[in-house]
């Protein structure tokens, strides 16, 4: 069982920066791919950024320049770095681990999310 961990949220003005962690504990025997989702209020959710076991990254054109995502603690901890943030970056923002187990079972894992508001 794995369970994730969000902090790093708040209130920011348009420009400033937040820094996202996401810890995972639990058994992970590979990963697939880590990521970051956020949704707004009447939107669904949508994919920020998202980096591969190997390494690979891909973002979404919004936030293309302007936020990095990145591995740390041996893999069990993803960042997201956000630079300046836009009014329309406001969102919860959730983790999410797709991994398999030992029996290469695919599992996907989600965390409880963590709010980001930047104001006008």
């Amino acid at each position: 069982q794995v369970q994730l961990v969000e902090s790093g949220g708040g209130l920011v003005q348009r420009g400033g920066s937040l820094r996202l962690s996401c810890v995972a504990s639990g058994t992970i025997f590979g990963i697939n791919t880590m990521g970051w989702y956020r949704q707004a209020p009447g939107k669904d959710r949508e994919l920020v950024a998202a980096i591969t076991g190997s390494g690979a990254t891909n973002y979404a054109d919004s936030v293309k320049g302007r936020f990095t995502i990145s591995r740390d603690n041996g893999e069990n901890t993803v960042l997201l770095t956000m630079n300046s943030l836009k009014p329309e970056d406001s969102a919860v923002y959730y983790c999410n681990i797709n991994g398999y187990s030992r029996d290469y079972v695919d599992f996907s894992s989600w965390g409880q999310g963590t709010q980001v508001a930047v104001s006008s």
